[in-house]
């Protein structure tokens, strides 16, 4: 008989390395947020005008993306989001709830197309390899726009030209490394029309202002941010890598990077504001054109928490203005 695995570390509630190498990634904090982390089947049919489904875009891998599809009876070309999630590179997946409820909203108030890639989780697959999976997306879609591969039906009304990327907390930083990555490449005939990164994870080994005086959270605290970075990153790595400093001296010079417009939304009690600041000052200085929307009063990721949004009137009217701001930027755009 096997000896019985030992805890060697943990992250808040959300995730317990053993001795094995094992992780265990089901949620231990307080019951009322377990919803969050349950997984959302897709549904064909449409629900609130909206409609999911996922799709293999890689055999040999299996790597899915999951779609968001808006009702409409009209035959408009929509947008594309092609949405990268949160978690520190150590948690979550495509089909959370907390994505769900947020994404089905924004697809169909914003009237777009949304594409969540499902991404491969650290510390099991350390950076790039979420990098990777991300940038897989956008060349599948330049597989489709090229009718390389037979397109799915929920993208036939697919406006190819204007591309957004989109991702939440360290999908934020995917948003940066994939745009970047976009610049580099011949992705004819798509076109990245813009990026929008929510509540970054851009951070640097010593503690900022935010960090210290800002409210933690059973979401969010430093011991989260200190250990799943570490466990994201390449092995050896700090805080101070190009990845999650990406207006540090490691990286390289933001004036030599080609991006599209960017949108960088922050939230005011966010522990991280003070650095995903300093990125968007580093980037607007770089001659980027870098908008930036603030949420008054409101921690990081507070418009994925739905339960807040349900039952806290303050959080319903900033997730509210949130949409509202992405929605006036794809316009714009």
């Amino acid at each position: 008989m096997d000896p019985p695995r030992k805890l060697v570390d943990q992250v808040g509630c959300w995730l317990r390395l053993y001795d094995d190498c094992s992780v265990d990634r089901t949620w231990t904090g307080p019951p009322n947020f377990k919803l969050l982390t349950e997984p959302v089947p897709p549904h064909p049919e449409f629900l609130d005008g909206v409609a999911t489904q996922d799709v293999v875009i890689d055999s040999v891998s299996g790597q899915r993306v999951r779609i968001y599809l808006r009702e409409t009876k009209s035959h408009d070309k929509l947008p594309i989001l092609l949405h990268f999630h949160g978690g520190g590179f150590c948690i979550s997946q495509a089909d959370w709830f907390m994505y769900h409820q947020f994404y089905s909203r924004l697809t169909g108030t914003a009237r777009v197309i949304c594409v969540s890639v499902y991404l491969r989780l650290a510390p099991e697959n350390r950076l790039p390899a979420a990098i990777d999976d991300a940038f897989s997306g956008l060349i599948w879609l330049q597989s489709v726009a090229k009718r390389e591969k037979n397109p799915p039906e929920c993208l036939v009304s697919a406006d190819f030209n204007r591309i957004f990327l989109i991702g939440d907390s360290t999908g934020g930083n995917l948003v940066h490394e994939v745009a970047v990555r976009a610049g580099k490449h011949d992705l004819t005939p798509l076109r990245v029309a813009g990026g929008i990164e929510v509540h970054p994870g851009f951070v640097r080994s010593r503690r900022s202002k935010s960090e210290l005086e800002n409210p933690q959270s059973p979401i969010l605290s430093l011991d989260m941010i200190d250990k799943m970075l570490i466990l994201g990153l390449p092995v050896g790595s700090n805080k101070d890598h190009p990845i999650t400093c990406p207006m540090g001296e490691a990286a390289p010079s933001l004036k030599d990077v080609e991006v599209p417009p960017l949108l960088v939304c922050l939230a005011e009690k966010d522990l991280m504001v003070d650095t995903e600041m300093e990125y968007c000052e580093a980037m607007k200085k770089a001659k980027k054109e870098v908008e930036v929307f603030v949420s008054k009063d409101m921690g990081h990721a507070f418009y994925l928490n739905s339960v807040a949004v349900e039952t806290d009137a303050d959080t319903a009217e900033q997730t509210e203005c949130l949409i509202g701001k992405i929605k006036e930027f794809i316009d714009s755009h």
